[in-house]
């Protein structure tokens, strides 16, 4: 049995996925960071509000470094070495700017196993080296916030939190940026196999008068459009544009028109002069 096309799935653009989540966890970071620069919140008892809060802030900043690998993995797999070695470099930055923040966070979400000296990672390894786990879990322990000093702490670990919003700004704005130019390549490889799906069908790309223009816009969308020859007929520039719609259609490449999105005619305002984007049919 064939399992059926989805017009839509995560897993055809992690990138988007990436900017979509750090933009989300981002946020949340931001408001647990006004929450603690608050006073405490009296409708919780017995428990202050800024220490849940500052515990929600170590879990945001680490589901921010979730959204890298989505866009790494893009960027190798199209080869785009710099930007791959400039998302890299942000992650790195990311992470000496917020120190222990892995384990800290690991801590909090494993204190199960943190608490007995059973945790992985530095846990595991002084273990391993031999010292007792109850003397290990010791080590690793005692999450708190300091509002006076503006840290965070937890074991041997400390994280300033004037830190925190300038560190998640540039992580955040680097994934972003290494988006974008997963989205540019995908677009000048959606344009070659677009021309080369028209020339199959004998439809120029590189003459005048008529012929359709490809271009990939500051959106990082390709679009198409003809150039028309006014003294050709509104027939004939309506023959064109179905002929371009089945070329494109029979490489799996869908024109969708942005002021009417979910229309199906879509050579009718490509023959008109429309611009209409391009994007991968699902196969």
């Amino acid at each position: 049995m064939t399992n059926p096309a989805v017009d839509w799935s995560p897993a055809d653009h992690p990138e988007a996925i990436a900017v979509s989540e750090i933009q989300w966890w981002e946020r949340a970071a931001e408001l647990a960071l006004l929450r603690m620069h608050d006073s405490d919140d009296h409708r919780i008892s017995w428990f202050s509000s800024r220490q849940i809060d500052a515990r929600q802030l170590i879990l945001a900043l680490r589901q921010l470094l979730a959204a890298v690998p989505l866009v790494d993995g893009r960027l190798q797999e199209l080869g785009l070495d710099q930007a791959l070695n400039a998302l890299r470099q942000a992650k790195q930055e990311y992470e000496r700017a917020l120190p222990g923040l892995t384990e800290v966070r690991n801590a909090l979400m494993h204190f199960e196993a943190w608490a007995l000296g059973a945790g992985h990672g530095p846990q595991k390894r002084c273990v391993a080296g031999g010292a007792p786990a109850r003397e290990v879990a010791s080590k690793f322990w005692g999450f708190a916030y300091d509002p006076a000093i503006e840290t965070i702490s937890l074991g041997p670990y400390t994280i300033s939190v004037d830190a925190v919003a300038g560190a998640v700004a540039r992580l955040a704005d680097a994934v972003y940026a290494a988006a974008r130019t997963v989205d540019r390549r995908n677009a000048v490889d959606l344009g070659a196999d677009a021309k080369n799906a028209l020339r199959a069908e004998g439809v120029s790309t590189d003459e005048v008068p008529s012929f359709p223009r490809l271009i990939v816009r500051s959106d990082n969308r390709l679009w198409l459009s003809l150039i028309l020859d006014g003294h050709d007929e509104e027939a004939e520039h309506r023959a064109l544009a179905d002929r371009v719609v089945r070329a494109l259609h029979a490489a799996n490449i869908r024109l969708i028109c942005p002021e009417l999105p979910n229309e199906r005619d879509v050579a009718g305002p490509l023959a008109r002069g429309g611009a209409l984007f391009c994007k991968r049919a699902p196969r």
